[in-house]
């Protein structure tokens, strides 16, 4: 049987229940507000980036249920019973996570539009192939788009993070 969105009906909004970056949240909303908005007006995770509003380049990546998604694209109301993890959600406390501490070594964040969403498709990436050839990275990455750096040294990134996880050869 599928469960029925309550819909105020006085605002119009409903109430979606999901896991953001481990923590359980209630989000209310209108059902087709973009992901990104809801993230980033309701919960303040402002890391998600909005760049093209289209789908197109990344900035606004997330990952639903183990999945990378542009945020821009889904609907609140599709977000019900999932676990989402944003950048906020990547670093342990203090301790960044080996993806983020490459980036900042190799150089691969520079404006930090994309990186957010370049992070996350390079932890979507290695939880998929632990051991990604150049032509692995290249794919995992090919959603996201940078106009600072060149994409080298966001490649780098990947392959400094696999080398210090063990992951890569």
């Amino acid at each position: 049987m599928r469960e029925v969105l309550s819909v105020s009906e006085t605002s119009g909004k409903i109430s979606v229940n999901c896991v953001v970056n481990g923590d359980a949240v209630t989000l209310a909303a209108y059902p087709l507000a973009r992901l990104l908005d809801v993230l980033r007006e309701e919960l303040r995770l402002t890391g998600t980036k909005e760049g093209c509003g289209e789908g197109e380049c990344g900035a606004c990546s997330v990952i639903i249920n183990g999945e990378l998604v542009n945020s821009c694209l889904v609907p609140v109301a599709q977000v019900r019973g999932a676990e989402i993890k944003t950048i906020e959600g990547v670093a342990s406390g203090e301790q960044l996570d080996a993806v983020q501490e490459a980036f900042i070594e190799c150089g691969g964040a520079q404006c930090g539009i994309c990186t957010p969403g370049m992070v996350l498709a390079a932890l979507n990436l290695l939880e998929q192939i632990p051991q990604p050839t150049e032509a692995d990275i290249r794919e995992g990455l090919a959603g996201n788009l940078c106009r600072c750096t060149g994409y080298m040294k966001i490649f780098e990134s990947v392959v400094r993070a696999c080398e210090r996880t063990g992951a890569g050869s």
